[in-house]
């Protein structure tokens, strides 16, 4: 691979991906909010993720482009963030499906990020690419919209692959560290009912999963990144006690996390709802996962 765009490269999946490719490909490009700069094959070109400008001729002769762009949804679910997480996501994706449609060589692929929240809340049936039943509510709504913006961007020499990611857990940042911390203060009993399913994968599968997607020209559409094994919540906090050593964990029921996620500024659903999600079409089409079970990746994670 000559180059690959990332856009919002610059968090913790973008930097996990820099970190994967950055020996492999010839000039990584970094759209970002920040200031233009340069580190070794690494350009760092600013955009505002809304309006077209100079940062356009980058895609030009590009291999690859992965959008990640969009506000956290770690947040309280107040108005003006919920049209910030919604609009952060529309805007991006319609103006870089904009400046592909300009490009006399546009890049041979483009993958966005999408949510493995984009199905229904599940304690029974595996949700996968084909059968997965589609939910309802403000997340989902974001993800069904936010693809739709993808898929409808006219772009006839670009294939493209929606992102349905999961939970990834990594060593410098995502949802494992505040997990591990409430486990270390004695808090990592089951969090509400403890039943709910909990999709998950491993940062380097992560990498994997997309280094195989631009490889492999046969796979479009969306594409669930997960392990194929859901796990669940009292499985999870359990298991993460047994890792690092922490003798008990005190549960925290419903009542106790919602006055919590109020103090941190986020919402419950984020931990409550259930996602069983499956990487059917990753596995259809021959891809292996080194990280697929728990305690494993754990394991190699907190060493």
């Amino acid at each position: 691979m000559k180059k690959l765009i990332i856009a919002a490269g610059t968090g913790f999946l973008g930097n996990v991906l820099v970190e994967h490719f950055k020996n492999n490909v010839e000039n990584i490009v970094i759209l970002t909010r920040g200031k233009n700069k340069s580190a070794g094959n690494i350009n760092y070109v600013q955009w505002d993720a809304k309006t077209l400008s100079t940062w356009k001729y980058e895609l030009e002769d590009a291999d690859v482009l992965i959008n990640m762009t969009g506000k956290s949804v770690d947040c309280r679910y107040y108005q003006k963030n919920k049209d910030l997480i919604l609009s952060s996501r529309i805007a991006s994706t319609n103006i870089l499906g904009q400046a592909i449609s300009e490009c006399h060589n546009p890049p041979k692929v483009w993958l966005n990020s999408s949510t493995a929240t984009i199905y229904r809340h599940s304690l029974d049936k595996e949700m996968d690419e084909a059968t997965g039943e589609i939910g309802k509510g403000f997340s989902v709504n974001v993800a069904t919209n936010w693809e739709h913006a993808f898929f409808s961007c006219q772009t006839p020499k670009t294939r493209k692959v929606a992102l349905r990611t999961s939970i990834v857990l990594g060593k410098n940042g995502g949802a494992l560290q505040p997990i591990l911390n409430l486990v270390k203060i004695g808090f990592g009993g089951k969090q509400g009912k403890g039943n709910q399913k909990f999709s998950w994968i491993h940062e380097t599968d992560f990498s994997r999963s997309l280094e195989y997607i631009i490889k492999n020209q046969k796979i479009q559409g969306p594409v669930n990144i997960v392990s194929p094994k859901p796990t669940n919540n009292g499985h999870l906090m359990k298991t993460l006690q047994e890792v690092i050593k922490v003798p008990f964990g005190i549960p925290l029921p419903k009542p106790l996390l919602e006055i919590g996620a109020r103090i941190i500024k986020t919402e419950t659903e984020l931990i409550l709802k259930s996602r069983n999600v499956v990487p059917k079409k990753l596995q259809d089409t021959g891809f292996k996962f080194k990280h697929s079970d728990l305690t494993h990746a754990l394991i190699d994670l907190t060493s």
